[in-house]
């Protein structure tokens, strides 16, 4: 059995009351980054890591998504005709 490694590395960075979050999926294939924003509203108190959890929780949403609309194609790609339609 093959043990495949996927890895996700996260970089964040912080401009003001904004962060930035960028999470690159490594497999064997390439590449797939996701991005995600976080902002503190000024009135809240500064909590850095709040905003590296939200802005992170984004960007692994948004590559996760992206991840999705490129096993559909794949699945569309090797899929019988009859078979594309029930499998979403």
């Amino acid at each position: 059995m093959e043990t495949k490694r996927w890895t996700v590395q996260i970089y964040l960075s912080e401009h003001g009351d904004d962060t930035f979050a960028k999470a690159v999926l490594t497999t064997r294939d390439g590449h797939l980054a996701g991005a995600g924003h976080a902002r503190r509203n000024p009135v809240d108190p500064s909590v850095p890591e709040i905003g590296d959890e939200l802005a992170t929780a984004r960007a692994l949403a948004d590559l996760a998504d992206k991840l999705l609309v490129i096993t559909s194609r794949d699945i569309a790609q090797v899929a019988p005709p009859a078979e594309r339609n029930s499998l979403w």
